[in-house]
């Protein structure tokens, strides 16, 4: 299949090219820093941010993207579900 942007440097943003499962974790970080977190099931969602900032989103909604840059998806204060890392 042809890819007529195969080229182009992507921009914070231009669409995701790449997406991954995430397990959230306590100790280790993601496999990519996210453009992105997709939740599929409403909770709560504490994250790492790229910069280091470790941060509890409350009440996040089931279906939604959220644009956040992070390194890490923490087991502790998550109770969200399905959560997809966009890069």
């Amino acid at each position: 299949m042809s890819d007529p942007f195969e080229r182009h440097s992507p921009g914070l943003n231009a669409p995701a090219f790449g997406a991954f499962q995430i397990s959230p974790d306590d100790t280790a970080p993601l496999t990519h820093v996210t453009r992105a977190l997709y939740v599929g099931g409403e909770g709560n969602l504490t994250v790492t941010m790229a910069h280091g900032q470790t941060v509890t989103l409350t009440a996040v909604q089931p279906g939604m993207m959220y644009p956040l840059r992070c390194k890490q998806v923490h087991t502790t204060g998550t109770t969200a579900s399905g959560i997809v890392g966009l890069y």
